[in-house]
């Protein structure tokens, strides 16, 4: 069976190669292409076609924010995970409104590195959970006017926007409604329609920019 194709772009070598030798000892990921910089990534990911692209915020010729601009403008893009030493990064949040499938800090556990990389495979999202309140909040400012959209919300699609703006994963937000996690899933699945969002990533920016949280 084929794994999950990854792609590394950083600029020091040395976090490269760790990262790398930890995706290469799962049965089912392989890194596929690394690159030192943005303009370097834009290459290797159109030859390469990943899965998963880490890609690092601050590098030098091109930065994450131009290569993932540029990459997600692609037809059939890959997701993108970007990269940052910071809690508190107005860049981050920048490449997830581009469409980015979330931020992971670098020091972020070895484990919590690789489900994130399955999760985004599967069509979700990550965001280093611990620092998304302050983030988004950091970043957001004053809350803007909801849109007319939300109002198309039932009550209980208002419900479970609540808890996945909170972080909740589908089956924590089951457990907690009373729900099967195909029920919630098709609930998040006419949320984001109904709003114009791609994923949860979005979600939670949307909320925090409103003042929905």
């Amino acid at each position: 069976m084929s794994g999950i194709r990854v792609v590394l772009v950083d600029d020091q070598a040395l976090f490269r190669a760790g990262i790398r030798m930890l995706i290469d000892s799962q049965p089912d990921l392989e890194v596929v292409g690394e690159a030192a910089d943005g303009a370097e990534a834009l290459s290797v990911v159109r030859d390469a076609r990943p899965d998963v692209v880490l890609m690092d915020i601050r590098m030098p010729v091109m930065d994450g924010l131009a290569a993932t601009a540029a990459l997600l403008a692609d037809p059939d893009p890959p997701r993108i995970v970007m990269l940052t030493t910071f809690d508190l990064d107005e860049a981050a949040a920048r490449a997830i409104r581009q469409g980015a499938s979330g931020f992971l800090l670098k020091d972020a556990e070895p484990e919590f590195l690789l489900a994130a990389i399955r999760t985004v495979h599967a069509g979700s999202a990550v965001i280093a959970a611990a620092a998304t309140r302050d983030l988004f909040a950091h970043f957001g400012g004053t809350a803007h006017p909801v849109p007319p959209a939300y109002a198309a919300l039932t009550e209980r699609e208002r419900e479970i926007f609540a808890l996945a703006a909170r972080g909740l994963s589908n089956a924590e937000i089951a457990g907690r409604e009373f729900l099967s996690e195909a029920t919630v899933k098709t609930h998040i699945s006419r949320i984001l329609a109904k709003l114009a969002l791609r994923d949860r990533v979005q979600l939670v920016v949307f909320a925090f920019e409103h003042g929905l949280t």
